[in-house]
């Protein structure tokens, strides 16, 4: 390594002793890549370090994390989203060269543009509405995430102006659209106040977005409706011997599960000194061992129900109902408001929705629901396709109830003329699913 002509050997050392050691072993396990990390501690380099693997689609299996004094080591089996083993040279060239570099990295930024951060009181088109002031009012939306979780919104919007392709400054017009943004979210029932901001620093996305569902006091909102039984599970313990308050946390396995939980113990100000993660089949089993950064353990009954209910909010965000739709075509100014009125008509509910632009071409995803939150009708979902266009709206993936198995065959069917109508009805469901391509096989 060649070192500037102005460091002196002392700054060299302290370059050298806070410059984290990175390995990947794809030898030592037989379904994963492994990956490890020494370094210097520093508060949030572990969520730094999450953060990397996941924005580089990685599923993490499996995790050992341990500190000790002010040195910390981590272990990760990763895998890519089709649970393979990292292949391609430059991806972990990549993943060595950016984890190497966290305990000096900054809030990365998309140059360019202006954010406009959105939460209010969730309801049935309001995504609709939103997108139809920002197209009246000459925005271009460029990137887009939005979260819903037990009756409110949060939405982090990557826009420019249509014309001159460049962020908005003008503050009269930024004035111009908070105002209008948040007439819409307040609507004509808005319990607690809708937030807007408009601002040119552009931080991570996701993790903004903890930061605004927690800010919005989310975890204390009772769910209006859950279609998932499948709860996450969180317990604490105060390890008082050692001064570590343990949290366990079982739950159903996902993308950026690891993510979610230390973005949420990171943003709420506690220190994770030894973590491990465990998946087995689809479900994650995490513990972890946190003080507060003033070194000290949880310390109240109400302080241990708080950090569960963040914690299980934050795991529940980002596991939305609904089916999982994808829309490829060529972007338009006008685009996103078209689709979403058309949902918006159909009685279809935006749970979740990925908006970006490449290249003049629009790919967004969206997780829809009826507008109780129960999983959409087949024939709405294949009537809207039909309106926007069978080739640019295809069905990604389809919630549980879709997928559930039917009875055995040696079990009796329903005796009786009821039992017949049942049947019936179970084989025209069945039928209709396979018409609309939801399922693969009627037989």
């Amino acid at each position: 390594m060649e070192w500037p002509a102005h460091l002196d050997e002392y700054e060299k050392l302290v370059i050298r002793m806070n410059t984290p050691r990175v390995m990947v072993d794809n030898a030592g396990c037989a379904n994963a890549t492994r990956v490890m990390i020494d370094s210097a501690r520093k508060h949030g380099i572990l969520l730094e370090a999450i953060q990397i693997l996941t924005d580089l689609d990685m599923s993490i299996k499996k995790a050992y994390i341990s500190s000790d004094g002010r040195w910390f080591m981590d272990v990760f089996h990763v895998t890519d989203l089709n649970g393979n083993k990292l292949t391609d040279e430059s991806v972990i060239d990549y993943m060595e060269q950016s984890l190497g570099k966290i305990q000096f990295a900054g809030s990365k930024s998309i140059e360019g543009l202006t954010a406009l951060e959105l939460t209010g009181t969730d309801r049935v088109g309001l995504l609709s509405e939103v997108f139809a002031v920002l197209s009246d009012l000459q925005v271009n939306v460029v990137e887009s995430k939005v979260w819903t979780h037990n009756g409110r919104i949060a939405s982090l919007i990557y826009v420019k102006d249509c014309d001159s392709g460049f962020p908005i400054e003008d503050e009269l017009r930024i004035d111009r659209i908070e105002a209008r943004l948040r007439n819409v979210l307040k609507g004509d029932n808005d319990i607690r106040s809708a937030k807007t901001l408009v601002s040119l620093e552009v931080t991570h996305t996701e993790r903004r977005l903890h930061q605004m569902m927690f800010a919005d006091r989310d975890y204390e909102q009772k769910p209006i409706i859950r279609t998932n039984e499948d709860s996450p599970i969180v317990t604490i313990q105060n390890c008082f011997e050692r001064g570590y308050s343990g949290v366990n946390v079982h739950c159903k396995d996902r993308a950026k599960l690891l993510f979610d939980v230390v973005c949420t113990l990171t943003d709420m100000d506690y220190v994770v000194f030894h973590a491990t993660l465990n998946t087995t089949g689809d479900r994650a089993y995490m513990e972890f061992f946190i003080r507060h950064a003033d070194g000290t353990p949880i310390s109240s009954d109400a302080e241990k129900q708080r950090v569960i209910l963040c914690l299980c909010a934050a795991i529940e965000r980002r596991a939305s109902e609904g089916v999982r739709l994808e829309l490829c075509a060529d972007d338009r100014p006008g685009l996103l408001a078209e689709v979403m009125r058309t949902f918006r008509e159909n009685g279809l509910n935006v749970t979740r929705a990925e908006i970006s632009t490449t290249c003049d071409t629009a790919r967004n995803f969206f997780h829809v629901t009826d507008a109780n939150g129960y999983p959409a009708d087949p024939k709405i979902i294949e009537s809207v396709r039909q309106k926007i266009g069978f080739s640019n709206l295809k069905v990604k993936e389809l919630p549980l109830i879709y997928h559930q198995k039917p009875e055995r065959e040696d079990h009796p069917p329903p005796a009786g003329v009821g039992g017949a109508v049942l049947v019936s009805i179970g084989s025209l469901v069945k039928r209709n699913l396979y018409n609309l391509g939801l399922i693969r096989s009627y037989s």
